[in-house]
């Protein structure tokens, strides 16, 4: 069967699902609303739509939206099936295979030494966390799963056969299953959530690994021992910044989950290794008593280092001429337990700036050292916090406890202390500290950590458009300050660089352009410091966020930047998207690795000097632009006014408020939501506005020998290919009539801005969008016309919430799940 077939029979079910679970008069009006929206997308009139949503009651809007959002929930496992099915059925070398990265290297010109040495050196960390989260609840993700599994029977049976009975069983029982959260989920509720992919994750690197030295044996025709340079990490339960529910109980329940899968996954792998090495010596199980006794350790929570006891079985194999089973059937063990460990994660605390200067303030003072230290300018600090270092005496009394602040301050440290001493180092990853403005907000956790006696290294995250610019600076000073080195001796110093703020505070073009010359002039900073250093990139799934594929923005990372490997977030429903089946998972995975391969063998050079002051340019015109349109004063005003930003505020779909504290504005709502309500109205502001300022200043003939020679501004373009893509203006109009807000100067300009972007980025890359991503832009007009009603049903209740006081209460559910029904069809919550 091919997708059309699928997406067909599954609509079929849904439709069955409907008749009999709301009636005839029900399903008729899907089919009038779906009717309707065909002929107003194609140009007719829109009055009887009008007024046929205007008709409706908040109930059958609710449910109307609820058949639509579930049309879109089955087409999307039905595109998962496809990649499946294409990847399964795929001959020959796959493009951005781990195959096709050595193959790519050799030919480059790197021996196999030269290869070797690349993959010991890297290390591509991948880092769960829970922002923006997956907004379908854990119940119907379940649900899910099966329909998914059912689908590749479909084509054996048709509609009546078994596999169709269990999905339209599925469906039915996802129909009367409520879709919203009553409760936001908990901290554990969402490392539970992320945890869910760990099974396919660790089906899919076995794969990796043989494919991996398959890969170099027909390359270079002979065995290599490299292993995958793969790592996981986590954030949820350790992420504090601004979420008052990141406790120290909450990361000590995120740490203890994290040690009982890991169990779970390793006693799984065991127990298989132990069926299959079933060989004899003597008349004793050679290597099963090995295998046992790792079981009973790993059982019991004994923290066992098992890498170097399994390599050595496996050497034992090979010398006893076994090495096909070394290869085949301990392999597998070998490698899972190389990336998992008993950690199976490496949990990261991370904190705002000002909190920990303010536990740190707190801590002085109560020590004598210091009444005043944020009273200090930063010299001070400075002199402060490295006279401190050199001591190695703790500022708190022993045995007393701690106040509320340095308890929530210090406690998630103390916990990461305790899974170390039970799981081993890599249970705790690394401290992030947001907001780092200065190289005091850099040295003042290694303060709070000495307090526990734990040794950290801290990560600074450089995220708005001035921190950005400062990095650089901030780096050198740090790494010329010998009590700093002395923390971080020969480890590889990480530098996070934040996509969402930066993007907030300055637009799509200037903040990829920021984060660029970020990368590059940092990297400089430490090769002069004699440091090794790797970039963690918070990434989110959206455009605006720094979303679009990982093998394209690794492989648009600067020449030369890329040391010691990469760190990138995998945030919210990209999770499903990525790892909901082990071949997805082994085939996302394989595509990051080769980027990071090819990326990192790319030598340090000077780029095009008309190049980079043609970018400087069009990154301050862009910036002006888009500084120019959000602080105007009438466009906070707007955007409440088009977007469901209020609504999205209600939504249960994570621990952390949508706003940072303080009086609402702008700049203290978080860019997730703020990408968010773009989102919803398809105008998606944040993937491209400013762009086409930026374009004219670089000029069109130029722009287009960057697209065809450059790497990063390729990346950057072909992104907003694929925001401008997703946006639509049909449906922006809709929204731009709440509030009549048609003829809004603001409304004016930017669907002038849209079209005007859309004409010059199609002329700069010489075809139509995304004509280079045949498969994605069928998706998007294959979904266009099912969307549509959904939105349209978002606008009415808008129109109506908005008209009476307390319309938000009366018309909360419907609203939400319109929202959630929007972000199904076009996979984006932020």
């Amino acid at each position: 069967m091919s997708i059309r077939s699928d997406v067909n029979l599954l609509g079929r079910t849904l439709g069955q699902v409907l008749k009999e679970q709301e009636g005839e008069a029900f399903f008729d009006l899907v089919e009038r609303t779906r009717a309707l929206v065909r002929e107003v997308r194609a140009g007719g009139d829109d009055r009887e739509l009008q007024a046929m949503l205007a008709g409706l009651s908040g109930e059958d809007a609710g449910n109307l939206a609820r058949a639509f959002t579930w049309y879109f929930q089955l087409v999307n496992l039905a595109e998962e099936y496809e990649r499946v099915r294409v990847l399964q059925g795929a001959t020959g070398v796959r493009p951005q295979s781990l195959k096709q990265a050595v193959l790519d290297l050799k030919e480059q010109g790197l021996s196999a030494g030269e290869v070797e040495a690349l993959l010991a050196r890297l290390d591509l960390g991948l880092t769960f966390t829970a922002h923006p989260t997956e907004m379908r609840r854990r119940t119907i993700r379940n649900h899910l799963v099966q329909v998914a599994q059912a689908i590749p029977g479909l084509s054996a049976g048709g509609i009546d056969g078994p596999e169709a009975q269990r999905i339209t069983a599925h469906v039915e029982a996802m129909w009367n299953t409520p879709e919203l959260r009553r409760l936001k989920p908990t901290v554990l509720d969402e490392v539970k959530g992320g945890l869910n992919y760990i099974t396919n994750i660790a089906q899919a690197l076995p794969e990796l690994q043989r494919d991996l030295r398959g890969a170099f044996r027909e390359a270079f025709g002979r065995d290599t021992e490299a292993t995958l340079p793969l790592s996981f990490s986590s954030w949820m339960g350790g992420d504090r910044d601004g979420n008052p529910f990141v406790t120290p109980e909450a990361t000590r329940e995120a740490l203890e989950l994290h040690r009982e899968r890991a169990r779970e996954v390793l006693l799984g792998g065991i127990r298989e290794a132990f069926a299959d090495l079933s060989q004899e010596d003597e008349g004793h199980e050679a290597y099963r008593a090995e295998l046992q006794a790792l079981h009973n350790a790993v059982r019991d929570g004994q923290n066992v280092d098992l890498v170097p006891r399994l390599e050595a079985l496996s050497a034992r194999l090979i010398a006893d001429g076994q090495r096909r089973t070394a290869d085949q059937l301990l392999s597998p063990l070998l490698t899972v337990a190389r990336v998992f460990g008993q950690h199976l994660v490496s949990l990261d605390v991370r904190e705002h700036s000002g909190q920990t200067g303010a536990a740190v303030a707190e801590l002085l003072s109560a020590a004598g050292v210091e009444a005043d230290y944020l009273g200090l300018p930063e010299h001070a600090r400075l002199e402060l916090l490295t006279r401190e270092l050199r001591s190695r005496r703790p500022l708190w009394p022993a045995g007393e406890a701690l106040t509320d602040t340095l308890e929530t301050a210090i406690g998630p440290i103390r916990e990461v202390q305790r899974a170390v001493a039970l799981a081993g180092p890599r249970a705790f990853g690394r401290y992030v500290i947001s907001m780092a403005e200065s190289v005091s907000d850099v040295l003042e956790p290694l303060l709070l950590a000495r307090e526990v006696g734990l040794a950290i290294l801290p990560v600074p995250l450089f995220e708005t458009l001035d921190d950005l610019t400062r990095a650089p600076q901030v780096v050198w000073e740090l790494l010329s300050l010998p009590e700093y080195r002395a923390v971080l001796g020969d480890s590889v110093q990480e530098i996070m660089l934040g996509y969402s703020d930066s993007n907030k505070d300055a637009g799509f073009l200037a903040a990829n352009w920021a984060l660029h010359e970020a990368q590059r002039n940092i990297s400089d900073v430490c090769r002069r410091a004699g440091v090794r250093w790797r970039f963690f990139h918070g990434r989110g799934t959206s455009i605006g966020r720094g979303g679009g594929p990982a093998s394209r923005a690794i492989l648009g990372q600067p020449a030369g930047t890329i040391d010691a490997g990469l760190r990138i977030t995998e945030q919210g429903e990209a999770l499903a998207d990525k790892y909901s089946h082990p071949v997805l998972a082994r085939r996302n995975l394989e595509q990051a690795l080769y980027g990071l391969l090819l990326s990192a063998a790319r030598p340090a050079g000077n780029l095009n000097p008309a190049w980079t002051d043609a970018m400087s340019r069009a990154a301050r015109r862009s910036a002006q632009a888009y500084r120019d349109l959000v602080d105007s004063g009438d466009f906070l005003p707007f955007f409440e006014n088009v977007t469901p930003i209020h609504e999205i505020a209600r939504l249960n779909i994570a621990s952390r408020p949508v706003r940072r504290p303080g009086a609402p504005t702008l700049g203290n709502l978080r860019a997730i939501p703020w990408v968010m309500s773009w989102t919803q109205n398809r105008a998606n502001l944040p993937g491209w506005f400013g762009l086409k300022d930026g374009l004219d200043e670089i000029g069109p003939d130029l722009a287009r020998e960057m697209y065809a020679s450059w790497p990063f501004f390729r990346t950057v373009l072909d992104n907003a290919q694929m925001s401008l893509a997703k946006s639509d203006p049909l449906i922006f109009d809709e929204y731009l009539r709440l509030n009549d807000q048609q003829n809004h100067p603001l409304a004016v300009m930017l669907k002038a801005a849209y079209h005007d972007t859309v004409t010059l980025v199609q002329q700069i890359v010489g075809a139509d969008l995304m004509a280079s991503e045949p498969r994605l832009k069928e998706s998007i007009s294959l979904r266009n016309p099912y969307i549509d009603p959904i939105h349209r049903i978002q606008v009415e209740l808008l129109r109506r919430s908005r008209a009476t006081d307390g319309g938000l209460d009366e018309f909360e559910r419907p609203l939400l799940l319109s929202i959630q029904g929007i972000a199904a069809g076009v996979r984006n919550t932020g």
